[in-house]
């Protein structure tokens, strides 16, 4: 599958808006985060370099590699989800004829379907480092740039939340009920983080316009 990243805006949007079950809520959720962290990157690019903020050009260094580390990560996932939902849908056209088939079936889609829910879940774990960033880039990065830093937070905790909707729907097909709970506590932790860090970076931009 190519990467849809290496392709234009329209291609992308045009392909979501069609009939196509893929790319979907899941690819659109690592493109958010994927958002967010340039965003973050942004903020760091327009604080390096400036005499007035050398104080915390160490801070702003560190800040720009995590952050672009993660925006390569989520580049990235957003063409895995899609390939993770392709790994589903050729699982489930699997013949089911006898019973030697069906157990090849169910085991082979079960397989895909963990694929399928870990997948966002690694979004919304890099969205929540996102959300983590973009609350120093609000208190030091350049001042011009904090409403950038706070939609850097609000697009992280918008990535968490649709990528959770992509964790859960792959959950309730899966037979193994350790496996989910571990995966909706992991989810549940991460949100309630992205949501207190999306309310105080918030709070914090607005003071500073």
């Amino acid at each position: 599958m190519d990467r849809y990243t290496d392709g234009s805006i329209q291609v992308y949007l045009d392909r979501l808006a069609s009939g196509s079950p893929e790319p979907g809520g899941g690819s659109v959720s690592a493109l958010v985060g994927a958002l967010g962290a340039a965003l973050v990157t942004m903020v760091t690019d327009l604080t390096l370099g400036r005499e007035k903020f050398v104080s915390v050009e160490a801070e702003m260094n560190d800040l720009r590699g995590r952050a672009e580390g993660l925006r390569a990560d989520l580049t990235d996932l957003v063409t895995l989800d899609a390939e993770a939902y392709a790994a589903v849908a050729a699982a489930m056209k699997l013949p089911k004829e006898t019973e030697a088939e069906k157990q090849k079936r169910e085991q082979t889609l079960q397989v895909a379907l963990k694929g399928a829910a870990e997948v966002p879940l690694r979004v919304a774990e890099a969205a929540l480092e996102v959300a983590r960033l973009s609350e120093p880039a609000a208190k030091m990065g350049n001042p011009h740039a904090v409403s950038d830093a706070g939609v850097a937070v609000m697009l992280a905790d918008a990535a968490a939340q649709s990528a959770a909707l992509n964790v859960r729907i792959n959950l309730a097909w899966i037979s193994d009920e350790g496996f989910n709970r571990a995966s909706w506590t992991r989810v549940e932790a991460i949100l309630q983080e992205t949501a207190g860090l999306r309310e105080s970076v918030m709070a914090l931009t607005y003071s500073k316009i």
